[in-house]
């Protein structure tokens, strides 16, 4: 059983059509007893950090989820849940974030070229950096869909996969039991799938 993290932020409803699509169960709920009982977290998300962390630490999920992690549990954030999982993220100030990873999210105005738009939205390709269960499905050069204005920075022992928009971005994490990809499976069609796939399969 796939748990999703329901939170108020995120696209549950695609996310868990695309996973039951893979032949994956899955339950959407906040209640940590529940989740816990799930073989498996995503942790998805949309909108901005200061609000998904204080929505997630409301009800003690962010406890929830260094419990899991500690365990061995997979867990993987997606778009904006992928950003939760590092220290600190400073959209519109500086926020602390979980922490199950190192590194911080910062914004890509400045770093990509001038011209280019922001955000970064649409197919872009994935460079892989290194091995990691989460791409087993996924070859190097694979398109996936992309929106956001931010990106993770200074995690170079997590990153999995970069893609380019003017400067390298980091696009897909992992380290041990805990991933995430900035991007959105979901709404990638059949390698979205894919990664899905493996995700479960961890």
């Amino acid at each position: 059983m796939t748990g999703i993290i329901d939170y108020g932020v995120g696209n549950l409803f695609s996310l868990s059509s695309s996973l039951a699509a893979i032949g994956a169960e899955t339950v959407i709920t906040g209640d940590c007893d529940v989740l816990a009982s799930c073989d498996r977290i995503i942790l998805p998300g949309v909108g901005a950090f200061e609000d998904a962390i204080a929505r997630l630490r409301a009800p003690g999920l962010d406890v929830f989820l260094h419990d899991m992690a500690s365990s061995g549990k997979p867990i993987m954030g997606i778009c904006l849940g992928m950003q939760l999982l590092f220290e600190e993220s400073y959209e519109y100030g500086c926020h602390k974030g979980l922490g199950l990873l190192k590194g911080k999210v910062v914004p890509m105005a400045g770093v990509i070229p001038e011209g280019l738009k922001v955000p970064h939205m649409g197919w872009n390709s994935l460079s892989i950096v290194r091995d990691h269960p989460l791409l087993r499905n996924t070859p190097d050069g694979e398109h996936m869909y992309f929106v956001h204005s931010y990106f993770a920075t200074d995690c170079e022992d997590s990153v999995i996969a970069n893609t380019d928009y003017g400067a390298p971005l980091t696009a897909a994490v992992g380290k041990d039991n805990v991933c995430g990809a900035q991007f959105h499976p979901e709404k990638s069609g059949t390698a979205g799938l894919r990664m899905l796939k493996a995700f479960v399969e961890m």
